[in-house]
């Protein structure tokens, strides 16, 4: 495959602060965010935005809060967050984004680790704080978004705006690219958050590498339904629209994507694997409950594909215009990210007229390292480093397979008041150590196999991937999601085990179709016969040899990855017979 293809134009930003002043003199009066539900900022443009920045910055220092201050922000995705984000950054405060889906306890300690003095937050999170002085001592700010007026310890930051005028707006000062500028908590899936330090530098270098790989321009409109605290969407999917002059429209919720998208008319959503796959899965579903839809679709696929092939620009999306008018009738793209989509679901959404293309990253790398472009991509692979990445494998083994190590200006600065953690994970030379195993093909695009704490040693000695096997298995219309680890055996090696989630609505359907009543034991077999059938298309050392259907789904990370260090090796077991 060819993959020397041009770099689109990326013009040359140094920080988040030189991002958006350049932003506001090129785009001005175009749109720039929107809240598509009610809030007291639902929309500004460059300029607005602009102005708000400037006097929140204002505010901030009125408040006695000085420059280098750590300020957390926290609530759903909307104006008045960016516009805290922006002015921390370009006032030379020190942005702490919290997860707002974190339990009262995690936030308070997230909090109280960051040493934040001030923090910014919606309605939504009034619980938190209400009798949070005792514990938050290093507090002395509570800044709410909702609120018109001061209520006890509560201020408003529409008051305390509205209160700043125009002639005693603070300057913007300059600032250290290099310095500490965000501190983001990982919600990992593999224990204890850690804080990530990220310079406006890091951040600047991912915005220009992301833009030369993927063209955006001023007429896309991102609809954002990821949380804007974490690293991917926050510089994915809200500063690179805003660099590019492009309009982002933030969704009122997950239920309501639908009729946002018509609403925003959105050209581009950045989402997880799993919301792309109920996504597909449900668009196969329609197709198959109507005989004429179902008869007719697969004509209609090989004639695009053919159109394709005889240069047509986009046949399938003509093709199949209903469809994308449940969409809006606007998308030209779905980005994902934060962990390895099925290339089915890729290869499928694209066949329907659906451009797909997925990423891989780390919040330590601003997040992004490698992704595929529309002009070279490899549903199976993570895609082609950004420029001023380096990405290398560090001892590859026999299948050339080992730990993924990046270098570039976007590698994090270190882990907030862990320098041990921080020492670890860099190689002596300066390579900033993944802990994901994975490879480089003869094109030049990195493919991730798993994380190298869950690999598992089968009885042969060699390595196998759970996330390999997950993948494999979680393409069978059955299960909804699964787990792959290995049981500890009488020696050094272990045994392969799952722990799948049955998907309801699938094995009803089977049920009925089979004309069965649905028992413990039945839905032991159906899910047995679906392992078997992954066991056929692996080596011996990899088939799965242990089997267990849950009852509750896992827990997950807000990012909707499963937390495996808290799943019990011995959960309880399903149970179907009240059906």
């Amino acid at each position: 495959m060819n993959t020397q293809f041009p770099h689109y134009e990326a013009r040359p930003v140094v920080s988040i602060q030189d991002m958006l002043l350049q932003s506001a003199r090129q785009f001005g009066k175009r749109r720039a965010l929107t809240d598509l539900g009610k809030t007291p900022i639902p929309e500004v443009s460059f300029d607005q935005l602009m102005h708000h920045v400037q006097i929140f910055g204002t505010v901030l220092h009125k408040l006695g809060l000085k420059e280098r201050t750590h300020i957390a922000v926290i609530g759903e995705n909307r104006v008045q967050w960016c516009i805290a984000y922006l002015a921390a950054a370009c006032y030379n405060y020190v942005i702490v984004p919290v997860d707002r889906n974190l339990s009262k306890t995690e936030v308070l300690n997230i909090i109280h680790e960051s040493d934040a003095a001030a923090i910014v937050f919606s309605a939504g999170m009034s619980a938190h704080f209400e009798t949070a002085h005792s514990s938050l001592k290093k507090v002395k700010h509570y800044i709410h978004m909702d609120l018109e007026t001061r209520e006890g310890d509560f201020l408003s930051m529409k008051e305390l705006m509205d209160e700043v005028e125009a002639p005693k707006i603070r300057p913007m000062p300059d600032i250290n690219p290099e310095e500490l500028s965000v501190i983001v908590f990982t919600s990992g899936s593999l224990g204890r958050a850690k804080g990530v330090m990220l310079s406006q530098k890091n951040i600047a270098a991912n915005l220009t590498g992301m833009v030369q790989m993927i063209r955006l321009n001023p007429e896309d409109r991102f609809l954002s339904v990821l949380p804007i605290h974490h690293t991917y969407e926050c510089t994915c999917g809200f500063l690179c629209p805003l660099y590019k002059g492009s309009s982002v429209w933030f969704a009122r919720s997950l239920k309501t994507i639908p009729e946002d998208l018509k609403r925003s008319q959105a050209t581009i959503v950045l989402g997880v694997p799993l919301l792309f796959e109920k996504m597909y899965r449900n668009i196969r579903k329609g197709i198959r409950e109507k005989t004429v839809t179902r008869l007719l679709v697969p004509p209609l696929m090989g004639i695009g594909k053919a159109l394709k092939a005889l240069g047509a620009k986009n046949p399938q999306k003509k093709l199949f215009g209903t469809l994308h008018a449940k969409f809006g009738g606007h998308i030209r793209l779905f980005i994902a990210g934060g962990a390895a989509p099925d290339p089915q679901i890729a290869a499928g959404l694209r066949s329907l007229g659906f451009m797909f293309l997925q990423g891989y990253g780390l919040t330590e790398t601003s997040p992004i390292l490698t992704v595929n472009r529309i002009e070279a991509f490899k549903d199976e692979a993570a895609g082609l480093p950004l420029p001023g990445v380096q990405v290398r494998i560090m001892e590859p083994g026999e299948d050339g397979v080992g730990e993924v190590i990046a270098r570039g200006d976007n590698v994090m600065i270190g882990y907030y008041k862990n320098e041990q953690t921080t020492r670890e994970t860099f190689t002596e030379d300066g390579w900033y150590r993944t802990g994901d195993l994975g490879f480089i093909d003869d094109d030049g695009f990195l493919h991730i196999s798993g994380r190298k704490k869950n690999v598992i040693i089968a009885a042969n000695g060699k390595n196998v991937y759970p996330e390999e096997l997950e993948d494999l298995i979680n393409r069978s219309p059955l299960v909804l999601e699964s787990m792959v680890y290995g049981e500890a055996t009488n020696g050094y090696t272990e045994k392969i085990a799952v722990q799948i989630v049955v998907d309801g609505e699938a094995l009803i359907a089977r049920a009925e179709s089979k004309k069965v009543d649905i028992t413990n034991e039945w839905v032991r077999r159906v899910v047995q016969k679906e392992i078997d059938k992954v066991n056929k298309q692996v080596p011996s050392f990899k088939r799965i040899q242990n089997v267990i259907v849950r009852e509750n789904e896992f827990e997950k990370t807000t990012t909707k990855k499963i937390k495996r260090y808290t799943v019990s090796k011995d959960p309880t077991p399903v149970s179907m017979e009240e059906h």
